[in-house]
């Protein structure tokens, strides 16, 4: 669209619009997001900031509260679900069709990804090997690829687009990896019967699935009225619910690329063919007919599983994540720091990130190529390697959700966020630094 072309509304929308495309946009939204938290906890509104967060919001039934939760429990339970199902719909995009389609190209960002969870979650449980504090070990076992990848992004094209593709691969297993801890260690007493009805939705949406049902309604009512709400009351986490309805979302298309291709050419020929309605500034009955089945027939060429990432990634980029840090990302930096150290949280978490993912990222990465597991992707080599290993240590918004599951203790909290904040600051500069010098 040229400028002359542009509409008042569009002048106003089209720097915001070019600004959400960008891939660095998420990055620097969810850097803002904690900015804002972070002078909120610090200010006279502070007390206001938490008190809002502790209003609760549910329904009654018979007199009784029925989900009945704190809006912060809101933020984490629903919002953080709908997160973790485009994290699902991302997973299965790439095992279908994507960077972990092809086993031998994705043996090396998942070897990667176990050693910076690996690495990390040892380094945290040196340090905090007994007590309460003990359960903070999967806080520094988490990247956030948003922050990542919002890093390498200001980078721009000094940067190979391997590396891009081997830190989006990366933290994509990471991302799994953070949803089976949360399932197998972050999950309160289970509520069976709960659990079982939760199943049983999912099993509705697989057989839908399988049946050829391509309704994205069909999905979402089913998901959010049955999977996700027994899986909430059930005690296993609903972000789990997430994922594994996120896993049921049909891939595949009913129309192939040369069907729609071969009908589109036919459309458009029949669109040329019919007179335009020149004396008013709207279409025919027979031109909007046409233009209906081209929007038919593009949507069954598109697979709802990709149909709904690409609707649902802008919501989550800025719009919850934003809100989920604005929420968990508020800390006093008013803080003793004889109280900030007296236990080894700060710290197991800070060296868990910044030691802990440079070792595991870089050294099973090089223990797989050096084994001949997998070779490295053209144009990295160890100096750049280093770089994404740095920049995998920055953990913000997955790091800060496990916070929440892993500690009660207000105190234990506290230093965990201190612990995120300083390791995602120093790997972020350091790792933007590496790789700008790395691609001069």
């Amino acid at each position: 669209m040229t400028e002359q072309n542009y509409s008042t509304i569009d002048r106003v929308t089209y720097p915001i619009r070019k600004f959400m495309q960008q891939e660095k946009a998420g990055g620097i939204v969810l850097g803002i997001s904690v900015i804002i938290a972070l002078i909120l906890a610090n200010s006279p509104l502070s007390h206001d900031y938490h008190h809002f967060l502790e209003h609760k919001l549910g329904f009654l039934f018979d007199g009784k509260p029925f989900l009945d939760y704190t809006f912060h429990h809101w933020i984490n339970d629903g919002l953080m679900s709908i997160f973790f199902f485009v994290v699902g719909l991302e997973l299965k995009r790439e095992i279908v069709g994507g960077e972990l389609s092809n086993p031998r190209k994705a043996l090396l960002p998942i070897g990667a990804a176990l050693g910076g969870m690996i690495v990390p979650a040892l380094i945290y449980l040196a340090f905090n090997p007994v007590g309460e504090v003990h359960s903070g070990w999967g806080i520094p076992m988490a990247t956030d690829i948003a922050f990542a990848l919002g890093v390498l992004y200001l980078l721009g094209s000094k940067i190979p687009v391997s590396l891009k593709v081997f830190l989006t691969a990366l933290a994509i297993v990471d991302d799994l990896g953070a949803v089976l801890v949360i399932a197998f260690f972050y999950t309160s007493d289970i509520s069976m019967t709960s659990l079982a009805i939760g199943l049983g939705f999912i099993l509705i949406m697989y057989a839908g699935n399988k049946m050829g049902i391509r309704n994205i309604l069909f999905y979402a009512f089913v998901g959010i009225i049955g999977v996700w709400i027994a899986f909430l009351l059930s005690g296993v986490h609903a972000t789990i619910a997430a994922v594994l309805a996120a896993f049921t979302i049909p891939a595949d298309v009913k129309i192939k690329e040369s069907d729609y291709y071969t009908k589109i050419q036919k459309y458009l020929s029949e669109f040329s063919s019919i007179d335009p309605n020149n004396k008013i500034p709207t279409l025919t009955h027979d031109q909007l007919h046409l233009l209906d089945e081209i929007k038919k027939d593009t949507n069954s060429a598109i697979p709802p599983l990709q149909r709904l990432e690409h609707a649902m990634h802008p919501l989550v980029t800025f719009f919850i994540i934003p809100i989920f840090a604005i929420a968990n990302a508020g800390v006093s930096l008013d803080i003793d720091v004889d109280q900030l150290f007296s236990t080894n949280v700060a710290i197991g978490v800070a060296l868990g990130l910044l030691l802990g993912k440079v070792i595991g990222v870089v050294g099973f990465t090089m223990a797989f190529v050096k084994l001949k597991i997998a070779p490295f992707p053209t144009g990295m080599n160890v100096r750049n390697l280093f770089g994404l290993g740095l920049l995998a240590a920055i953990g913000f918004t997955m790091s800060l959700f496990i916070t929440s599951l892993a500690f009660t203790h207000e105190e234990y909290m506290v230093q965990a966020k201190i612990g995120i904040f300083t390791a995602s600051i120093i790997g972020g500069v350091l790792g933007y630094f590496i790789l700008s010098k790395s691609s001069k």
